[in-house]
């Protein structure tokens, strides 16, 4: 997958969390946007949002979820001494079950599967061909005592 190819696939993440409805909907990420901020503001007069905290398995993961919640108009931060993977945010219980969490894991999989194909190739065609993980042996045997430690 190209990165062109990539940025399409993450437009229509997008629009298929946003329910568009017609093909024309899904290419157009703005009004996909819009009827997300819609909902969310749905969502938050029904049901007032609270804060959540959310910790993320690295920084890649990290720096998306941000972007993501600065795109809908919500500010992330953490708390000093937090660890810098925890985002905090003041969000509807709703709109992270229904929209924001599954779209993100959406989008995370798919940076991650082409991140994934990239560091191989590039380590497949710099570094050496054989990528594969290392082998997996049994333990060593303790070395016998070395002669004079009276044991």
């Amino acid at each position: 997958m190209d990165e062109a190819k990539l940025i399409e696939k993450l437009r229509l993440i997008e629009a298929l969390f946003a329910g568009a409805a017609t093909e024309g909907e899904k290419v157009a990420a703005e009004r996909a946007k819009q009827r997300i901020l819609e909902r969310l503001r749905s969502y938050e007069r029904e049901d007032p949002p609270v804060e959540y905290r959310f910790a993320m398995d690295d920084m890649w993961s990290r720096k998306v979820f941000v972007a993501m919640l600065r795109r809908y108009g919500i500010r992330p931060y953490r708390y000093r001494g937090q660890r810098y993977t925890t985002v905090m945010a003041r969000l509807s219980k709703r709109f992270v079950d229904e929209t924001l969490w599954p779209e993100f894991q959406e989008i995370s999989e798919t940076l991650r599967t082409y991140l994934s194909e990239v560091t191989d190739r590039v380590v497949s065609q710099v570094i050496h061909q054989d990528s594969s993980e290392a082998d997996v042996v049994e333990e060593p045997l303790p070395l016998p005592p070395a002669a004079g430690d009276g044991n």
